[in-house]
């Protein structure tokens, strides 16, 4: 198991402001966390049961970063997901689509706080985290 979570320090959680349940002709399932790992990201998704399909998920942020999914494993009904790289400094937010169908309609949105991401100048695993703050445009 210890071989899906990414390297480095985790700097944050997102939870869904809304419930991401999101339903689809394969599978259904809700988004229930992302881990930011130093490294890369966890996506946590509770299946609608046991034995279902493994939901095809693209993330999205505001910058275009291409993510890229590494590692998956079902565990009962729960499916992590591991993408890199970790979201980039000054990501405001982070999407979650489905990619089970054509339209890649997006599952939940979330909102990324300053301190959930990495310092550029700082190492993975850098004990001074969180960095200090920085100031940057309103969204």
């Amino acid at each position: 198991m210890r071989e899906l979570i990414p390297s480095g320090s985790l700097r944050g959680m997102l939870l869904p402001p809304t419930y991401g349940r999101h339903v689809t002709d394969n599978t259904a399932f809700t988004v229930l966390s992302v881990e930011i790992w130093a490294t890369g990201l966890v996506v946590n998704i509770q299946l609608a049961s046991d034995g279902e399909p493994e939901p095809h998920i693209v993330l999205q942020d505001h910058f275009g970063t291409e993510y890229s999914l590494r590692h998956s494993a079902n565990l009962g009904s729960r499916n992590l997901q591991v993408f890199t790289p970790s979201v980039p400094p000054g990501t405001r937010s982070l999407t979650v689509r489905s990619a089970d169908d054509a339209k890649a309609r997006p599952v939940v949105t979330f909102a990324v706080p300053l301190m959930a991401v990495q310092d550029a100048t700082a190492d993975a695993d850098d004990a001074r985290y969180p960095s200090p703050p920085e100031l940057r445009r309103p969204a």
